[in-house]
């Protein structure tokens, strides 16, 4: 039998705060989270199909935030076409889900002086040239900062 893995930081909030909820009674944030456990579930179980591209490989800590980038999107473009279609009742669920998701995101985000700092560190290893640094600095920091804020900070430092 497969041993179980470590449960990640991340999922062990989302589990206490599942249970806070409980208590609290708050349906909305007990769905939203329950959610999110079960994506990341769900992608861990898609990883013991043979026919998936990463059958096989365990599931990290950045595995998880991406999940939560992912509904976290999956909301951010649901509200303009609730908004569209006039269901404000959906829009007003949608945005409280949204909030509750990037509260954990923001959690795991690196700050704007980490983020140069690794940027430094790029450039004083492989020059200051924006097509080179760019790729490198976006692999180093996915999952854990938006690609915007690295673009920014990139093009400051890089020119």
């Amino acid at each position: 039998m497969a041993e179980a893995r470590q449960e990640f930081p991340l999922e062990r909030q989302l589990r206490e705060d599942i249970r806070d909820a409980q208590r609290a009674r708050d349906q909305v944030k007990m769905d939203t989270l329950r959610m999110a456990l079960g994506a990341i579930h769900n992608l861990e179980v898609a990883r013991t199909d043979r026919k998936n591209p990463e059958y096989g490989q365990p599931l990290t800590e950045a595995d998880c935030l991406k999940m939560l980038e992912q509904e976290v999107k999956k909301r951010t473009q649901a509200i303009p076409l609730y908004k569209q279609g006039g269901r404000t009742d959906l829009v007003e669920k949608e945005e409280r889900e949204l909030a509750l998701l990037q509260h954990y995101l923001q959690a795991a985000q690196l700050s704007d002086d980490d983020l140069r700092a690794i940027v430094a560190n790029l450039v004083a290893q492989h020059g200051s040239e924006f097509r080179r640094i760019m790729p490198l600095a976006a692999k180093e920091t996915k999952g854990r900062a938006e690609g915007a804020r690295v673009n920014k900070i990139v093009k400051e430092m890089t020119q």
